[in-house]
């Protein structure tokens, strides 16, 4: 497969990936009380509205990207550190649940396969593929108790106020710590195990 047939697998998965993971965040800010994302445009479906730049460049170059965070003042919430544990949340639960889709929906096609024709059936069976893996792979890496990513965010919220302002001192340094686990590999140590148990449990 070239590389433009690749982009092209790939790409309509990995945007719908990022945005319904940036758009679940908003809502459920939203939902307990923030405007921020919905007052700024964010709080939509229209990849357009999360799409960065040097995400998509990432990815046509390293199949990797990333979309620029939903805006979130804790400050609306009744209970900041409780309510942004549900927020955090709130992405890498998408993603699963999407992953989930995708497979009930790879297994709907292949039911009527027979009536599909294969240059069609073909294309769609790799991109609900792809789909199960880029989801579970957003899931299981954000869910990473490293700043700023949502499990940071998550153990912040469960930890003593204590040992919570400690935690948050790493955050200016969260982007250098995960370029240094990507190049020695620990990140892919850690969560590729768990990404292909995940797959295995939702693909049957």
């Amino acid at each position: 497969m070239s590389i433009i047939q690749q982009i092209i697998i790939l790409a309509p998965p990995f945007l719908f990936a990022l945005t319904i993971h940036e758009y679940s965040h908003g809502m459920v800010a939203y939902r307990l009380g923030d405007p921020t994302a919905r007052d700024l445009g964010r709080l939509t479906l229209n990849p357009l509205k999360h799409l960065d730049p040097l995400g998509v460049l990432a990815f046509i170059i390293m199949k990797i990207g990333w979309a620029k965070p939903v805006p979130v003042n804790p400050r609306y919430f009744k209970n900041p550190l409780k309510d942004m544990i549900w927020v955090a949340l709130a992405g890498p639960a998408a993603n699963i649940m999407t992953a989930i889709a995708s497979s009930l929906l790879a297994q709907l096609l292949l039911v009527f396969a027979a009536f599909i024709p294969t240059g069609i059936i073909h294309p769609l069976f790799q991109m609900l593929g792809a789909s199960i893996w880029i989801n579970i792979i957003l899931a299981v890496f954000n869910l990473l108790p490293i700043p700023p990513l949502d499990g940071s965010k998550v153990l912040m919220g469960i930890l003593p106020p204590r040992q919570a302002a400690l935690f948050a001192r790493l955050e200016p340094f969260g982007f250098l710590i995960l370029l240094a686990l990507f190049y020695t590999g620990i990140i892919q140590k850690v969560i590729m195990p768990i990404v292909g148990l995940a797959e295995r449990m939702i693909t049957g």
